[in-house]
């Protein structure tokens, strides 16, 4: 599927580009995906200049759960001594929290195709394989104890998002009461490999350089402009690009620009 995409990035960025075909769950169960994206960038590391490619101008990319794998990967090398550091990661649209599903940009675009709010938490269960019964729990926020709900919202809140997107959000005035049972089975939707924005700032301040893109029409977007300001906080490089008419899947499917068209 990716193919093009692919072909289109090493043609005008003159670049090599390497697709990692990772296994795909429920067959391979998370976190599958994620060590199979880690061994082919610690392999590529190692024997880039094999494809003359100077191992100090190493970039890893990924759009959607690929951006957070990106994130994960990246997040997962900022300690080893024995590779070359990461010239910077591009992230397009990532997942990357799973603290609040009703963040301004889950509101505003919880029935804008092609990630309708619900689906992407379906997506996110099924990665697990964990039972879907449980979606409306997590939506409503049953999922997370009150402790760790302190401990994030200094990096997953309204309040760190600009205040241009807040256009129509309305703050929920209820709690959801805490369910130790919901909490029991996505508590692996806690990790930073699966929520890269829950990692502890001893790793974000080590960070490479990032490119990072959102769509105004995603329920993703906020996701991406907290991970922004966390990068920032701590003095990373950012650059981003914000695509007012996007919505999510817009960069896989502009190369399928003959068959549709779209501003975007």
């Amino acid at each position: 599927a990716y193919e093009r995409t692919c072909r289109y990035f090493a043609r005008k960025s003159n670049s090599v580009v390497v697709s990692v075909g990772y296994r795909l769950a429920p067959e391979h169960p998370y976190p599958t995906q994620f060590e199979d994206c880690l061994t082919a960038t610690i392999h590529f590391m190692r024997t880039a200049q094999d494809y003359g490619v100077d191992p100090s101008r190493i970039i890893i990319c990924g759009d959607s759960s690929g951006g957070t794998l990106t994130a994960a990967v990246a997040q997962a090398l900022v300690n080893r001594r024995d590779l070359p550091k990461l010239r910077a990661q591009i992230l397009i649209y990532p997942y990357m929290q799973c603290v609040d599903f009703d963040l301004p940009s889950y509101q505003q675009n919880k029935g804008v195709p092609i990630l309708l709010k619900e689906r992407t938490l379906v997506l996110g269960l099924k990665y697990l394989n964990k039972d879907l019964s449980i979606i409306e729990a997590v939506l409503k926020g049953s999922h997370i104890p009150e402790d760790l709900l302190h401990k994030y919202q200094k990096w997953v809140s309204p309040d760190c998002i600009p205040h241009e997107f807040k256009t129509g959000y309305k703050p929920s005035t209820t709690h959801a009461a805490f369910s130790e049972e919901v909490y029991a089975q996505v508590k692996p939707m806690f990790h930073p490999v699966f929520s890269p924005l829950l990692a502890e700032d001893s790793v974000i301040a080590r960070l490479p350089e990032t490119f990072l893109l959102t769509c105004e029409l995603d329920v993703l977007r906020d996701d991406g402009l907290l991970y922004k300001k966390r990068l920032e906080d701590h003095g990373i490089k950012v650059t981003w690009c914000h695509l007012q008419e996007g919505f999510h899947g817009t960069v896989f499917l502009a190369l399928w620009g003959r068959l549709i068209a779209f501003r975007s």
